[in-house]
């Protein structure tokens, strides 16, 4: 059997691990570890465990089918006749759960899904926790079946373009698939090292697939001297403590001020930081890594830090965040780039001319939206529950009358475990201008952080103190002032906001080239340009 915790919901109360102690654990106060492929014999406990969760956060195999039923035909009730293909090109998280919310909403036409890996769904936060300290195996981390989808999948074959005008994704072996409806949901690869001849050397490992994490973990496992982990945001962090988990030395090189900082901000950042100090790390902030040197033998041995400084290391981790998959759209009209695809708050991707697909749908990391909570800016957000909510919204969308279409309003909501804290975030920490630690204790690494922009509640951040998220998310959504003048369980006594110390961002979207031809209204179109042309 498999199982799946949904961590953005799980508020550690620890009941599964009363339930199914050979399967779930707590480490330290709130972080949740367990076995994504427990034994059959497991299963009365799992099952118990999953009745006695609070929040119902948990997802197991389920037996029976969401497929077509007998005598269907192609469209659902309320649902355009038209929709008799749907495609969904990206074939992980986001795909698989819009397949199934298709289904499970009464979608009885041809589902396909490409997906450019050959094995099937497959769970990535597992990668940086349970399958580098050796708990699970990377093979074993394949997504929950929730049913049958009765769909068609074409593993192992990347799409390469998109037909918009014949309705028709391009494959790499050749193949033409057409579609009523498309879903875009191809995600992100892990940004490389930049300079190729130094990424290649035997060593240096970048971490996103499932084949990544288990030549990593094998790499750990044979012993090392020294690990080098370049970047500490969230998924190098939780390399570190991974590493650390497993006794090896580590040395993480951020070049912002503290870890975490483009996502939590400098104050929290900097707890974050003494964290990974007081677990033995060897935090260098401020610094970049300027380059990687091998042996002879094109081996790793060490690395030259901007500072002047060097680490020797035989294995060194590239963490500088991702790239999303959108190559096999240049030229297709889409509004794709760097930044990602352009969508509304419907999930309904947009042209270059900015005006809505109405057949063309984007879901999880790819996707590039407005919220309105947030100024209407557009996110992308590469978070494990932004990828479900939205899939189920845009699936909905998808076979609905306009009517009936779901905004994509969800807060964003993610966690990490690292270093034994379980962190969890709502909203959007760096839309904020102002923090201040509403309860618990820094010290004792168990405390909640509001943020503020302008007078408001716009994000909160939790150490070790989970149960208390879904009440900020309630602040967040009602625009309650900040800071927060409840009398809280916890609230220490003096505190005051303080700068937020959030990064200067760069937008991605100054990357685009838009050239305009035309004179009157009805000819006047845009061309997306690309770097390379």
């Amino acid at each position: 059997m498999r199982v799946v915790v949904d961590l953005t919901r799980c508020q550690g109360y620890g009941q599964c691990a009363f339930a199914a102690p050979d399967v779930f654990r707590m480490a330290r106060t709130e972080a949740l570890m367990y076995e994504l492929n427990p034994d059959d014999r497991e299963r009365e406990q799992v099952l118990r465990a999953v009745a006695a969760c609070p929040v119902q956060a948990m997802v197991i195999d389920e037996m029976g089918t969401l497929g077509r039923p007998e005598k269907a035909d192609a469209a659902g009730p309320g649902m355009p006749d038209r929709v008799g293909r749907i495609v969904i090109v990206g074939a992980s998280l986001a795909g698989l759960r819009a397949a199934a919310t298709l289904r499970k909403e009464g979608y009885q036409g041809s589902l396909t899904l490409i997906g450019d890996e050959s094995c099937e769904p497959y769970d990535r936060p597992p990668l940086s926790k349970q399958v580098l300290n050796g708990q699970v195996l990377a093979a074993q981390t394949m997504l929950p079946r929730r049913g049958e989808l009765d769909a068609g999948w074409l593993l192992g074959t990347p799409a390469t373009g998109l037909d918009l005008a014949g309705k028709q994704v391009l494959l790499a072996d050749g193949r033409h698939v057409g579609f009523d409806r498309l879903l875009i949901a191809t995600g992100v690869r892990a940004r490389p090292w930049p300079n190729a001849a130094e990424g290649a050397l035997d060593g240096v490992f970048v971490l996103r697939s499932r084949e990544d994490a288990s030549l990593l973990r094998q790499r750990l496992g044979d012993g090392v001297n020294r690990v080098l982990v370049i970047g500490a945001g969230f998924t190098g962090s939780e390399i570190a403590s991974a590493c650390r988990d497993l006794g090896l030395a580590v040395t993480v090189a951020e070049r912002g001020p503290a870890p975490l900082v483009g996502a939590l901000g400098g104050v929290i950042g900097s707890i974050a930081g003494e964290i990974q100090r007081e677990h033995g790390v060897d935090l260098r902030c401020g610094v970049t890594v300027t380059a990687l040197e091998g042996d002879g033998d094109g081996r790793l041995r060490r690395a030259q830090l901007s500072d002047g400084s060097a680490v020797d290391a035989e294995v060194a981790v590239v963490t500088l965040g991702a790239e999303r998959n959108v190559e096999w759209l240049e030229g297709s009209g889409l509004a794709a780039g760097v930044w990602g695809v352009g969508c509304d708050a419907g999930c309904r991707a947009f042209d270059v001319n900015g005006i809505v697909c109405d057949d063309i749908f984007v879901a999880g990391d790819v996707a590039r939206f407005p919220h309105p909570v947030y100024g209407y800016q557009f996110l992308t957000l590469e978070h494990w529950g932004n990828a479900v909510t939205q899939a189920q919204v845009a699936a909905h969308n998808m076979i609905s009358a306009p009517t009936g279409r779901w905004p994509h309003l969800s807060l964003p909501v993610f966690w990490s475990a690292q270093f034994g804290v379980n962190i969890k975030s709502v909203g959007v920490p760096t839309f904020a201008d102002e923090v201040v630690i509403t309860q618990g204790s820094v010290a004792d690494r168990r405390f909640v952080a509001a943020y503020g922009y302008r007078g408001r509640v716009t994000a909160a951040v939790t150490f070790d103190q989970a149960m208390w998220l879904e009440f900020y998310q309630d602040l967040i959504e009602k625009a309650a002032p900040f800071p927060p003048a409840f009398d809280m369980v916890g609230r220490p006594n003096g505190v005051r906001p303080v700068p937020a110390r959030i990064p200067e961002r760069v937008n991605a979207i100054h990357d685009a080239t838009v050239v305009v031809t035309g004179h009157n209204p009805d000819e006047r179109r845009a061309t997306l340009v690309t770097g390379h042309e």
